[in-house]
């Protein structure tokens, strides 16, 4: 059962999303809540899950998410937005954002963007995510990032396979590897490319040139 925690200052958007998380089988929302009450929910119910406005009157979702992240063993944090285009995103997804949804997510996708998140995976509304993809692409000198020289072969095809959105189970299946060995070369690659979550190691591997082009 995959835990999810629902913060929105809106009560129209938590109570909609829960309704559609709770309708869907394997997953469980433990709370919806404003972003004043946030933290101490993360800490009470332990969720697997936390999507998160990011822009609220009463706090800051930026701030939420460091103090999230501070924690000992934190959850998944995925960002909600009502924007295409919100210059918040980039700063989440460098604080360790795991994800970043539209509010008017389509419902039969919202289930499915936390069963990824929880599984490892990373999440980006496909309104958003060349505009993201092209900010980071233009951010900084063009050509082969350093990090990527430090990369064993291994760590290139799983960087390559995050890039894809796969989960850590569905990278062992593709590579015939435990999913325990996945995440130790999972950790090392954000390590070694000094990012803090897999959306920015996925980003990472298209400015270094690691994906296939389309035809």
């Amino acid at each position: 059962m995959i835990r999810v925690l629902v913060v929105d200052d809106e009560a129209l958007i938590r109570t909609g999303f829960q309704r559609i998380l709770d309708a869907a089988d394997g997953i469980e929302v433990v709370g919806a809540v404003s972003g004043g009450q946030a933290l101490r929910m993360v800490r009470e119910t332990r969720p697997d899950v936390v999507l998160l406005d990011i822009r609220m009157p009463d706090v800051d979702g930026l701030t939420i998410l460091g103090d999230i992240r501070a924690l000992p063993q934190p959850p998944v944090v995925a960002m909600l937005t009502t924007f295409d285009m919100d210059e918040y995103v980039e700063t989440a997804l460098r604080s360790g954002a795991a994800g970043f949804l539209l509010k008017d997510t389509d419902p039969e996708s919202l289930p499915l963007a936390v069963q990824s998140l929880a599984s490892g995976g990373t999440v980006l509304s496909p309104k958003v995510t060349r505009t993201v993809v092209d900010g980071f692409l233009s951010a900084g000198p063009q050509g082969r990032p350093s990090g990527v020289e430090r990369l064993t072969d291994r760590e290139r095809e799983v960087l390559v396979l995050i890039a894809e959105g796969l989960s850590n189970a569905d990278i062992a299946t593709r590579m015939h590897l435990s999913t325990g060995t996945v995440k130790d070369h999972v950790s090392a690659i954000l390590t070694k490319l000094q990012v803090s979550g897999r959306v920015q190691a996925a980003l990472f591997a298209q400015r270094a040139g690691l994906l296939a082009k389309e035809p």
